[in-house]
Protein backbone atom coordinates (compact mmCIF):
# COMPACT_ATOMS: atom_id res chain seq x y z
CA UNK A 1 0.00 0.00 0.00
CA UNK A 2 1.56 3.16 -0.94
CA UNK A 3 1.74 5.74 2.10
CA UNK A 4 0.65 8.46 -0.67
CA UNK A 5 -3.19 8.43 -0.05
CA UNK A 6 -2.99 7.07 3.27
CA UNK A 7 -5.34 8.71 6.52
CA UNK A 8 -5.15 7.48 10.54
CA UNK A 9 -8.00 9.46 11.93
CA UNK A 10 -8.81 9.73 16.06
CA UNK A 11 -11.99 10.02 16.98
CA UNK A 12 -12.72 11.91 20.63
CA UNK A 13 -15.69 13.17 22.25
CA UNK A 14 -19.28 11.47 22.10
CA UNK A 15 -20.88 9.25 19.45
CA UNK A 16 -22.20 12.30 16.99
CA UNK A 17 -18.28 13.43 16.90
CA UNK A 18 -18.22 9.79 15.65
CA UNK A 19 -20.68 10.02 13.13
CA UNK A 20 -18.63 13.08 11.55
CA UNK A 21 -15.30 11.05 11.93
CA UNK A 22 -16.97 8.02 9.86
CA UNK A 23 -18.06 10.26 7.29
CA UNK A 24 -15.20 12.02 6.86
CA UNK A 25 -13.48 8.70 6.26
CA UNK A 26 -16.00 7.53 3.64
CA UNK A 27 -15.68 10.82 1.70
CA UNK A 28 -11.80 10.42 2.20
CA UNK A 29 -11.88 6.60 1.50
CA UNK A 30 -14.19 7.14 -1.72
CA UNK A 31 -11.47 9.88 -3.04
CA UNK A 32 -9.00 7.14 -2.85
CA UNK A 33 -7.74 7.64 0.24
CA UNK A 34 -7.13 3.92 2.69
CA UNK A 35 -7.58 4.32 6.17
CA UNK A 36 -4.46 2.54 8.40
CA UNK A 37 -4.40 2.07 12.00
CA UNK A 38 -0.49 3.21 12.49
CA UNK A 39 -0.50 6.54 11.99
CA UNK A 40 3.58 6.49 10.90
CA UNK A 41 2.34 4.83 7.95
CA UNK A 42 -0.50 7.76 7.02
CA UNK A 43 0.28 10.61 4.60
CA UNK A 44 -2.54 12.42 6.27
CA UNK A 45 -3.25 12.38 10.19
CA UNK A 46 -6.67 13.79 11.52
CA UNK A 47 -8.02 14.18 15.36
CA UNK A 48 -11.56 15.16 15.29
CA UNK A 49 -11.49 16.71 19.11
CA UNK A 50 -13.93 17.20 21.59
CA UNK A 51 -13.97 20.55 23.39
CA UNK A 52 -16.64 19.92 25.46
CA UNK A 53 -15.63 19.87 29.12
CA UNK A 54 -12.01 20.80 30.77
CA UNK A 55 -10.75 17.11 30.54
CA UNK A 56 -11.80 16.19 27.16
CA UNK A 57 -10.35 19.48 25.74
CA UNK A 58 -7.28 18.28 27.83
CA UNK A 59 -7.30 14.99 26.27
CA UNK A 60 -7.59 16.49 22.67
CA UNK A 61 -4.70 19.03 23.42
CA UNK A 62 -2.75 15.47 24.22
CA UNK A 63 -3.50 13.99 21.28
CA UNK A 64 -2.58 16.39 19.46
CA UNK A 65 0.45 17.39 20.88
CA UNK A 66 1.76 13.31 20.61
CA UNK A 67 0.99 13.17 16.64
CA UNK A 68 2.64 16.54 15.88
CA UNK A 69 5.89 15.44 17.79
CA UNK A 70 5.61 12.20 16.14
CA UNK A 71 4.90 13.91 12.72
CA UNK A 72 7.73 13.06 9.68
CA UNK A 73 8.30 14.92 6.86
CA UNK A 74 5.53 14.71 4.22
CA UNK A 75 2.57 14.05 6.84
CA UNK A 76 0.17 16.41 7.13
CA UNK A 77 -1.62 17.19 10.30
CA UNK A 78 -5.57 18.44 10.49
CA UNK A 79 -6.85 19.09 14.07
CA UNK A 80 -10.62 19.22 13.44
CA UNK A 81 -13.94 19.19 15.45
CA UNK A 82 -15.34 20.97 18.51
CA UNK A 83 -12.25 22.20 20.27
CA UNK A 84 -11.04 23.89 16.57
CA UNK A 85 -14.47 25.23 15.93
CA UNK A 86 -14.19 27.02 19.03
CA UNK A 87 -10.38 27.78 19.98
CA UNK A 88 -8.61 27.26 16.33
CA UNK A 89 -6.05 29.84 16.58
CA UNK A 90 -5.71 29.25 19.92
CA UNK A 91 -5.38 25.31 19.28
CA UNK A 92 -3.03 26.47 16.00
CA UNK A 93 -0.45 28.02 18.63
CA UNK A 94 -0.36 25.90 21.27
CA UNK A 95 0.44 23.29 19.30
CA UNK A 96 2.99 23.41 16.77
CA UNK A 97 3.03 21.04 13.76
CA UNK A 98 -0.83 21.64 12.80
CA UNK A 99 -1.11 22.08 9.41
CA UNK A 100 -4.32 22.21 8.97
CA UNK A 101 -7.86 23.36 11.27
CA UNK A 102 -11.52 22.29 10.32
CA UNK A 103 -14.19 22.89 12.04
CA UNK A 104 -17.10 20.99 12.42
CA UNK A 105 -19.79 22.36 10.30
CA UNK A 106 -17.79 21.80 7.34
CA UNK A 107 -16.37 18.31 8.19
CA UNK A 108 -18.03 17.71 4.73
CA UNK A 109 -15.17 19.59 3.09
CA UNK A 110 -11.66 16.97 4.43
CA UNK A 111 -10.98 16.14 0.63
CA UNK A 112 -10.77 19.21 -0.31
CA UNK A 113 -8.61 20.54 2.68
CA UNK A 114 -6.28 17.45 2.22
CA UNK A 115 -5.45 18.91 -1.45
CA UNK A 116 -5.27 22.45 -0.05
CA UNK A 117 -2.51 21.23 2.16
CA UNK A 118 -0.86 18.91 0.00
CA UNK A 119 -0.37 20.93 -3.23
CA UNK A 120 0.90 24.51 -1.90
CA UNK A 121 3.33 25.39 1.09
CA UNK A 122 2.12 26.35 3.97
CA UNK A 123 4.22 28.24 6.61
CA UNK A 124 1.31 28.95 8.68
CA UNK A 125 -1.64 26.45 9.45
CA UNK A 126 -4.63 26.83 6.89
CA UNK A 127 -7.82 27.55 8.47
CA UNK A 128 -11.07 26.25 7.24
CA UNK A 129 -13.78 27.24 9.62
CA UNK A 130 -16.83 28.76 7.85
CA UNK A 131 -19.84 29.37 9.55
CA UNK A 132 -21.70 27.66 7.16
CA UNK A 133 -23.26 24.35 8.19
CA UNK A 134 -24.88 21.79 5.92
CA UNK A 135 -26.55 19.26 8.07
CA UNK A 136 -29.52 19.68 6.66
CA UNK A 137 -28.25 19.10 3.07
CA UNK A 138 -27.01 15.92 1.24
CA UNK A 139 -24.33 17.20 -0.01
CA UNK A 140 -20.97 14.87 -1.43
CA UNK A 141 -23.76 12.05 -0.84
CA UNK A 142 -21.86 11.27 2.37
CA UNK A 143 -23.85 9.21 5.41
CA UNK A 144 -24.55 10.58 8.52
CA UNK A 145 -23.54 7.70 10.39
CA UNK A 146 -21.22 5.56 12.26
CA UNK A 147 -21.35 1.22 12.05
CA UNK A 148 -20.19 -0.64 14.76
CA UNK A 149 -21.06 -4.09 13.58
CA UNK A 150 -24.48 -4.69 14.01
CA UNK A 151 -25.32 -1.27 15.30
CA UNK A 152 -25.30 2.49 13.81
CA UNK A 153 -25.73 5.60 14.84
CA UNK A 154 -27.14 8.18 12.44
CA UNK A 155 -27.47 11.33 13.00
CA UNK A 156 -30.89 13.61 12.66
CA UNK A 157 -29.87 17.26 13.18
CA UNK A 158 -26.94 19.24 14.50
CA UNK A 159 -26.29 21.90 16.77
CA UNK A 160 -28.74 22.95 19.27
CA UNK A 161 -31.06 26.23 20.67
CA UNK A 162 -31.36 25.28 23.89
CA UNK A 163 -29.86 28.18 26.55
CA UNK A 164 -28.54 25.78 29.08
CA UNK A 165 -26.17 27.65 30.62
CA UNK A 166 -23.01 25.58 31.19
CA UNK A 167 -23.07 23.97 27.72
CA UNK A 168 -20.59 25.10 25.27
CA UNK A 169 -22.40 23.06 22.27
CA UNK A 170 -24.43 26.10 20.44
CA UNK A 171 -20.90 28.62 20.35
CA UNK A 172 -19.38 25.28 18.63
CA UNK A 173 -21.88 23.58 16.73
CA UNK A 174 -24.38 26.18 15.54
CA UNK A 175 -27.98 26.35 16.48
CA UNK A 176 -30.07 22.98 15.32
CA UNK A 177 -30.61 22.05 11.98
CA UNK A 178 -32.60 19.21 10.96
CA UNK A 179 -32.05 16.63 8.02
CA UNK A 180 -34.99 16.27 5.67
CA UNK A 181 -36.83 13.17 6.54
CA UNK A 182 -36.46 11.60 3.09
CA UNK A 183 -32.62 11.97 4.01
CA UNK A 184 -33.07 9.86 6.89
CA UNK A 185 -34.62 7.41 5.55
CA UNK A 186 -32.75 6.64 2.71
CA UNK A 187 -29.63 6.31 5.12
CA UNK A 188 -31.97 3.71 7.26
CA UNK A 189 -32.40 1.67 4.38
CA UNK A 190 -28.91 1.41 3.00
CA UNK A 191 -27.85 0.59 7.14
CA UNK A 192 -30.93 -1.83 6.55
CA UNK A 193 -29.05 -3.75 3.71
CA UNK A 194 -25.59 -3.65 5.06
CA UNK A 195 -27.16 -5.62 7.99
CA UNK A 196 -27.86 -3.31 10.34
CA UNK A 197 -29.79 -4.35 13.46
CA UNK A 198 -29.79 -1.90 15.45
CA UNK A 199 -30.46 2.29 14.73
CA UNK A 200 -29.44 4.14 17.42
CA UNK A 201 -30.52 8.23 16.66
CA UNK A 202 -28.52 10.85 17.90
CA UNK A 203 -28.56 14.61 18.04
CA UNK A 204 -27.65 16.78 20.69
CA UNK A 205 -31.70 17.22 21.37
CA UNK A 206 -33.66 14.53 19.35
CA UNK A 207 -37.07 15.66 20.51
CA UNK A 208 -35.99 19.42 19.04
CA UNK A 209 -35.55 17.52 15.63
CA UNK A 210 -38.06 19.42 12.95
CA UNK A 211 -38.60 22.26 14.72
CA UNK A 212 -36.16 24.04 11.84
CA UNK A 213 -38.40 22.86 9.55
CA UNK A 214 -41.82 23.78 10.79
CA UNK A 215 -42.92 20.61 12.05
CA UNK A 216 -44.80 19.69 15.14
CA UNK A 217 -43.70 16.97 17.17
CA UNK A 218 -40.81 16.41 14.47
CA UNK A 219 -39.69 13.26 16.19
CA UNK A 220 -43.02 11.53 16.85
CA UNK A 221 -43.63 12.15 13.06
CA UNK A 222 -39.90 10.94 12.11
CA UNK A 223 -40.40 7.74 14.04
CA UNK A 224 -43.68 7.07 12.36
CA UNK A 225 -42.31 7.35 8.95
CA UNK A 226 -38.93 5.68 9.63
CA UNK A 227 -41.36 2.44 11.22
CA UNK A 228 -43.60 2.37 8.20
CA UNK A 229 -40.62 2.69 5.64
CA UNK A 230 -37.86 0.26 7.11
CA UNK A 231 -39.97 -1.72 8.81
CA UNK A 232 -37.82 -4.94 9.33
CA UNK A 233 -35.55 -2.57 10.80
CA UNK A 234 -34.65 -5.06 14.23
CA UNK A 235 -34.11 -2.38 16.79
CA UNK A 236 -34.81 1.75 16.69
CA UNK A 237 -33.22 3.64 20.08
CA UNK A 238 -33.63 7.23 20.88
CA UNK A 239 -30.92 9.26 22.88
CA UNK A 240 -30.26 12.79 24.05
CA UNK A 241 -34.10 13.83 24.65
CA UNK A 242 -34.70 17.16 26.51
CA UNK A 243 -37.32 17.01 29.15
CA UNK A 244 -40.20 19.11 28.70
CA UNK A 245 -40.00 17.85 25.14
CA UNK A 246 -41.26 14.68 25.43
CA UNK A 247 -44.84 14.90 24.33
CA UNK A 248 -47.89 12.78 24.48
CA UNK A 249 -47.54 11.85 20.85
CA UNK A 250 -44.42 10.69 21.31
CA UNK A 251 -45.25 8.34 24.40
CA UNK A 252 -47.40 6.80 22.14
CA UNK A 253 -45.25 6.32 19.46
CA UNK A 254 -42.78 4.69 21.74
CA UNK A 255 -45.88 2.30 23.19
CA UNK A 256 -46.98 1.39 20.31
CA UNK A 257 -43.98 1.13 17.40
CA UNK A 258 -42.42 -2.41 18.02
CA UNK A 259 -39.47 -1.43 16.76
CA UNK A 260 -38.80 1.36 18.48
CA UNK A 261 -36.67 0.09 22.22
CA UNK A 262 -38.73 1.20 25.46
CA UNK A 263 -35.14 3.12 26.12
CA UNK A 264 -35.31 6.51 26.63
CA UNK A 265 -32.20 8.86 27.49
CA UNK A 266 -33.08 12.02 28.87
CA UNK A 267 -30.34 14.15 30.38
CA UNK A 268 -32.03 16.50 33.71
CA UNK A 269 -28.77 17.62 35.07
CA UNK A 270 -29.88 18.45 37.85
CA UNK A 271 -33.85 17.89 40.47
CA UNK A 272 -33.24 21.20 42.30
CA UNK A 273 -35.52 23.95 40.74
CA UNK A 274 -33.08 26.67 42.10
CA UNK A 275 -30.22 24.81 40.62
CA UNK A 276 -31.97 24.25 37.51
CA UNK A 277 -32.80 27.86 36.95
CA UNK A 278 -29.54 28.95 37.26
CA UNK A 279 -28.45 26.57 34.85
CA UNK A 280 -30.93 27.61 32.37
CA UNK A 281 -32.89 24.21 32.40
CA UNK A 282 -36.74 23.60 32.13
CA UNK A 283 -37.11 23.46 36.58
CA UNK A 284 -40.34 22.30 36.82
CA UNK A 285 -39.74 19.06 38.66
CA UNK A 286 -43.48 18.26 39.24
CA UNK A 287 -43.79 17.99 35.23
CA UNK A 288 -40.21 15.32 35.28
CA UNK A 289 -42.29 13.21 38.05
CA UNK A 290 -45.62 13.80 35.49
CA UNK A 291 -44.14 12.43 32.94
CA UNK A 292 -41.90 9.68 34.05
CA UNK A 293 -44.96 8.47 35.78
CA UNK A 294 -47.12 8.66 32.44
CA UNK A 295 -44.23 6.86 29.99
CA UNK A 296 -43.54 4.31 32.78
CA UNK A 297 -47.70 3.46 32.70
CA UNK A 298 -47.81 3.19 29.23
CA UNK A 299 -44.61 1.82 27.97
CA UNK A 300 -43.91 -1.55 29.14
CA UNK A 301 -40.67 -2.49 30.72
CA UNK A 302 -39.34 1.17 29.89
CA UNK A 303 -35.75 1.64 30.80
CA UNK A 304 -35.22 5.51 31.56
CA UNK A 305 -31.31 6.75 31.58
CA UNK A 306 -30.32 10.23 32.49
CA UNK A 307 -27.33 12.57 33.48
CA UNK A 308 -26.53 14.89 36.02
CA UNK A 309 -24.01 17.62 36.95
CA UNK A 310 -22.83 18.12 40.55
CA UNK A 311 -21.22 21.28 42.40
CA UNK A 312 -22.98 23.22 39.59
CA UNK A 313 -21.72 27.12 41.19
CA UNK A 314 -23.99 27.99 44.34
CA UNK A 315 -25.20 23.98 44.65
CA UNK A 316 -26.39 24.16 48.03
CA UNK A 317 -25.94 21.19 50.55
CA UNK A 318 -30.06 21.60 50.75
CA UNK A 319 -29.85 21.59 46.82
CA UNK A 320 -27.54 18.38 46.30
CA UNK A 321 -29.80 16.14 48.77
CA UNK A 322 -32.06 17.23 46.55
CA UNK A 323 -30.55 15.42 43.76
CA UNK A 324 -29.44 12.67 45.91
CA UNK A 325 -33.37 12.51 47.34
CA UNK A 326 -34.77 12.24 43.81
CA UNK A 327 -32.26 9.56 42.33
CA UNK A 328 -33.14 7.82 45.37
CA UNK A 329 -36.66 7.76 44.54
CA UNK A 330 -37.32 7.43 40.31
CA UNK A 331 -34.91 4.81 41.11
CA UNK A 332 -33.52 4.82 37.12
CA UNK A 333 -32.03 2.61 35.11
CA UNK A 334 -28.95 4.24 34.23
CA UNK A 335 -27.59 7.52 35.55
CA UNK A 336 -24.27 9.29 34.56
CA UNK A 337 -22.73 11.95 36.93
CA UNK A 338 -20.35 15.03 35.95
CA UNK A 339 -18.41 17.43 38.21
CA UNK A 340 -18.78 20.67 37.15
CA UNK A 341 -16.56 22.01 34.75
CA UNK A 342 -16.10 25.58 34.14
CA UNK A 343 -16.21 26.43 30.43
CA UNK A 344 -15.51 30.47 29.13
CA UNK A 345 -17.47 31.80 26.79
CA UNK A 346 -20.64 29.69 28.62
CA UNK A 347 -23.60 31.93 30.12
CA UNK A 348 -22.68 30.40 33.82
CA UNK A 349 -19.01 31.90 33.25
CA UNK A 350 -19.88 35.41 35.57
CA UNK A 351 -20.48 32.55 38.25
CA UNK A 352 -17.12 31.07 38.29
CA UNK A 353 -16.34 27.79 39.69
CA UNK A 354 -16.72 28.19 43.05
CA UNK A 355 -17.56 25.43 44.71
CA UNK A 356 -14.12 23.13 46.11
CA UNK A 357 -13.00 20.18 43.96
CA UNK A 358 -12.98 17.69 46.94
CA UNK A 359 -16.87 19.09 47.58
CA UNK A 360 -17.89 18.03 44.01
CA UNK A 361 -15.82 15.02 44.09
CA UNK A 362 -17.19 13.55 47.62
CA UNK A 363 -20.80 15.12 45.91
CA UNK A 364 -20.65 12.74 42.76
CA UNK A 365 -19.05 9.54 44.89
CA UNK A 366 -21.91 9.46 47.16
CA UNK A 367 -24.63 9.66 44.01
CA UNK A 368 -22.88 7.12 42.17
CA UNK A 369 -22.87 4.85 45.07
CA UNK A 370 -26.40 5.07 45.40
CA UNK A 371 -27.11 4.72 41.67
CA UNK A 372 -24.67 1.85 41.79
CA UNK A 373 -26.80 -0.11 44.58
CA UNK A 374 -29.71 0.51 42.87
CA UNK A 375 -28.48 -0.10 39.69
CA UNK A 376 -27.59 -3.64 41.07
CA UNK A 377 -31.49 -3.78 42.64
CA UNK A 378 -33.25 -3.02 39.76
CA UNK A 379 -30.61 -5.92 37.57
CA UNK A 380 -31.56 -8.33 40.40
CA UNK A 381 -35.49 -8.14 39.27
CA UNK A 382 -34.44 -9.38 35.72
CA UNK A 383 -33.22 -12.81 36.91
CA UNK A 384 -35.47 -15.25 36.05
CA UNK A 385 -36.95 -13.04 33.43
CA UNK A 386 -35.91 -13.85 29.40
CA UNK A 387 -34.72 -10.76 27.48
CA UNK A 388 -33.85 -10.36 23.95
CA UNK A 389 -29.99 -9.66 22.97
CA UNK A 390 -28.01 -8.34 20.47
CA UNK A 391 -24.36 -10.19 20.26
CA UNK A 392 -21.68 -8.38 19.37
CA UNK A 393 -18.98 -10.32 20.65
CA UNK A 394 -16.97 -13.18 21.86
CA UNK A 395 -14.53 -13.75 24.78
CA UNK A 396 -13.03 -16.14 26.66
CA UNK A 397 -16.26 -18.82 26.92
CA UNK A 398 -18.68 -15.91 27.04
CA UNK A 399 -20.97 -14.08 23.88
CA UNK A 400 -21.26 -10.47 24.73
CA UNK A 401 -24.57 -8.60 24.02
CA UNK A 402 -26.30 -6.07 24.83
CA UNK A 403 -30.66 -6.07 25.15
CA UNK A 404 -32.63 -2.58 25.31
CA UNK A 405 -31.66 -1.60 27.93
CA UNK A 406 -28.12 -0.90 27.02
CA UNK A 407 -27.11 1.76 24.55
CA UNK A 408 -23.78 0.90 23.49
CA UNK A 409 -20.36 1.91 25.26
CA UNK A 410 -22.49 3.86 27.84
CA UNK A 411 -24.66 1.34 29.87
CA UNK A 412 -24.26 -2.37 30.95
CA UNK A 413 -23.59 -5.76 28.71
CA UNK A 414 -25.17 -9.02 28.76
CA UNK A 415 -22.71 -11.84 29.40
CA UNK A 416 -23.54 -15.36 28.35
CA UNK A 417 -22.85 -18.58 28.32
CA UNK A 418 -21.22 -20.54 25.49
CA UNK A 419 -20.65 -18.91 21.54
CA UNK A 420 -23.55 -17.02 20.02
CA UNK A 421 -23.08 -15.87 16.65
CA UNK A 422 -22.05 -12.12 16.75
CA UNK A 423 -25.04 -9.93 14.59
CA UNK A 424 -27.90 -12.59 15.61
CA UNK A 425 -30.40 -10.89 18.30
CA UNK A 426 -31.07 -14.08 20.61
CA UNK A 427 -33.33 -14.72 23.42
CA UNK A 428 -31.57 -15.65 26.92
CA UNK A 429 -32.59 -15.78 30.51
CA UNK A 430 -31.07 -14.05 32.65
CA UNK A 431 -29.77 -16.02 35.24
CA UNK A 432 -27.64 -13.58 37.56
CA UNK A 433 -26.97 -9.90 38.02
CA UNK A 434 -24.34 -7.40 38.60
CA UNK A 435 -24.21 -3.82 39.41
CA UNK A 436 -24.48 -2.85 35.71
CA UNK A 437 -24.17 -6.21 33.84
CA UNK A 438 -26.19 -9.17 33.85
CA UNK A 439 -25.73 -12.66 33.24
CA UNK A 440 -27.61 -15.38 31.21
CA UNK A 441 -28.21 -18.54 29.09
CA UNK A 442 -29.40 -18.88 25.86
CA UNK A 443 -32.88 -19.99 25.94
CA UNK A 444 -32.50 -22.02 21.99
CA UNK A 445 -28.95 -23.82 22.93
CA UNK A 446 -29.59 -24.80 19.33
CA UNK A 447 -28.07 -21.36 18.51
CA UNK A 448 -24.68 -21.95 19.71
CA UNK A 449 -21.82 -22.02 17.63
CA UNK A 450 -20.14 -24.97 17.30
Amino acid sequence: MSKKNTFHLVSLGCSKNTVDSDSMAQLLIRDGYNAVEDPHKASVLIVNTCGFIGPAKAESYRVLGELAESKRDGQVLIAAGCLTQRYGVEVAQKISGIDGILGTRRWMDIVQVVKDLRKTKHPEPIYHLPLVDTVGSDEHDALRVSVAGSSAYLKVADGCRRPCAFCAIPLIKGTAVSRPVESIINEAKKLRDNGVRELILIAQDTTDYGHDLGVKDGLAVLLEQLTDSVPDMDWIRIMYAFPGYVTDRLIEVMATRKQILPYLDMPLQHAHPKTLYRMRRPSNIDWVHRTLAKMRNQIKDLAIRTTFIVGYPGETDEEYQALYDFVNEIRFDRVGAFQFSFEPGTTSAPLGDPIPADVKLERYQRLMELQQNISLQVNQGYVGKTLDVLIEGFDNGISLGRSYRDAPEIDGMVLVEGKAKVGDIVPVRITGALAYDLTGTLVQPELLKI
